[in-house]
């Protein structure tokens, strides 16, 4: 059983940002610790090189900027958590050492503002929030209801902070490196508030938006550490250990991995066909042409959608959009049940008062984990494995699993074994000017916002493509 909130918690207040350089420097001075101990210290594991493409460009858009000519936001790719870190590690010690080098002259502190998470908090401790508010950070509530105060801190430093603003459009992590989520329009309609900001103050400076993908590979193929994670994934699954031996064959491994996912939605479906009365056919009718992987998405989505349903029954949410906008919006209905606003003094509660919201919290926690397994698997598809046989890929695909398995059993999350050495790469991409597009359909509201669903597909492609040409 997951480990689960046993009680009622006070509201999930906005934190502040209060941006101190000093807490910054330190920061900055222990980056390189954390980025390779940030796992496990005993284990060889950890980022221990972080590379730069493009960085010129980035260099000359922050000249630009304390010029006083530009504003500029930076989107980044989320694929794992230490993406905020890495993103760190390229302002603090790559830009700088790129703008000496091109002679570029830049002033202190490089460095942005950023959105993360508020639900990172709960997770990490309160102690996360204190130090990302001090090194930039406004925290934003994902999901249905309109987070006034987030977007409204973030729209103000967009348009007249000391320093750019990042934000990572996909909303999430998705742990693939080579997939890229459904983004978020949030970020092209920031851009397009700080055009019309400036032009309210008169100002002349052009916006842009800057995609900048990230992407991780091992230093050294992981093969004895992950045939050490499947055999564990088997084990605790119940599926039996499969001999690997000495044989690092790409097709054993995938073939170990197939037969994993098959067994693991085997399990899941028989849990909701015997404990939520829910209809899962027990074979999926295919045609001939239909693959392994083909069949094994299709049952995996099925099993997602049934999941998702179960938690949107218990907490009232009509099913709307993909997948992970049916996270999101549950992500906020159990947040509602579990951080409760509408009490004022917890503890002034009456004792049987306080009983019954204990019981909402436990209950909305225990259906939330019906979402958090869908959101796992949100970027998983047939041919991710197949079109790239690469051990990233495999690992990516085996510590997904990990995740199922850890959330269900009394695992914590964020909890993953490390499977080795790795390198970041972080591509700087062309900036997208958002003034140039504003100038094109101001006035006209439906112009605006068919204006911001094609910026935000042209980021889209852009973050795709840089991923699809370094991969």
């Amino acid at each position: 059983m997951p480990k689960s909130i046993r009680c009622t918690q006070p509201p999930l207040k906005f934190i502040p940002h209060h941006f101190n350089p000093f807490i910054l420097q330190i920061f900055r001075w222990l980056l390189p610790i954390v980025l390779r101990f940030r796992t496990r210290p005993w284990l060889p594991a950890g980022i221990v090189q972080v590379e730069g493409e493009n960085v010129e460009t980035l260099a000359k858009l922050y000249q630009q900027f304390q010029a006083g000519k530009i504003r500029f936001l930076i989107a980044f790719r989320h694929p794992e958590v230490e993406d905020p870190l890495c993103m760190l590690y390229l302002l603090s010690y790559i830009l700088p050492r790129v703008a000496r080098q091109q002679d570029i002259q830049l002033r202190s502190p490089l460095h942005s503002y950023f959105l993360y998470d508020r639900g990172m908090t709960i997770w990490a401790g309160d102690w996360l929030g204190w130090l990302f508010s001090r090194v930039g950070g406004v925290p934003i509530r994902r999901g249905r209801r309109l987070d006034r105060k987030a977007i409204q801190t973030a729209r103000d430093l967009f348009s007249h902070g000391q320093m750019p603003i990042a934000v990572a459009p996909e909303g999430g992590n998705n742990g693939h490196s080579g997939v890229v989520s459904p983004l978020e329009p949030g970020v092209a309609q920031l851009g397009f508030w700080c055009v019309e900001d400036l032009e309210k103050a008169q100002g002349d400076q052009t916006v842009f938006i800057v995609p900048v993908a990230i992407q991780y590979s091992y230093v050294q193929p992981p093969w004895s550490r992950l045939d050490w994670l499947l055999s564990k994934l088997e084990a605790d699954s119940g599926l039996g250990v499969v001999e690997q031996g000495s044989n690092h064959q790409l097709e054993v491994y995938y073939q170990r991995i197939c037969c994993l996912a098959e067994y693991l939605i085997t399990q899941m479906e028989e849990f909701y066909r015997r404990f939520y009365h829910r209809d899962i056919p027990k074979t999926n009718s295919v045609d001939e042409s239909t693959t392994r992987n083909q069949m094994i998405i299709s049952r995996l989505h099925h099993l997602m959608d049934t999941a998702l349903q179960v938690a949107e029954e218990y907490f009232g949410v009509t099913p709307q959009g993909n997948f992970i906008d049916r996270c999101r919006r549950l992500e906020e209905a159990g947040w509602n049940y579990i951080y409760r606003d509408d009490i004022a003094d917890i503890h002034g509660l009456p004792p049987f008062q306080r009983g019954l919201a204990d019981w909402v919290a436990c209950e909305a926690d225990l259906k939330m984990q019906h979402m958090r397994i869908v959101e796992t698997f949100v970027a998983v598809t047939a041919n991710y494995i197949q079109e790239k046989p690469t051990p990233e890929r495999l690992a990516e695909t085996a510590l997904l699993m990990f995740d199922l398995l850890s959330r269900i059993q009394e695992s914590t999350l964020p909890g993953r074994p490390s499977l080795g050495f790795r390198k970041a790469t972080i591509t700087v991409g062309e900036p997208i000017s958002v003034t140039e597009r504003w100038q094109k359909s101001q006035g006209d509201r439906p112009a605006t916002r068919q204006a911001v669903s094609q910026l935000t597909k042209d980021l889209q492609n852009a973050l795709q493509t840089m991923i699809d040409y370094t991969v």
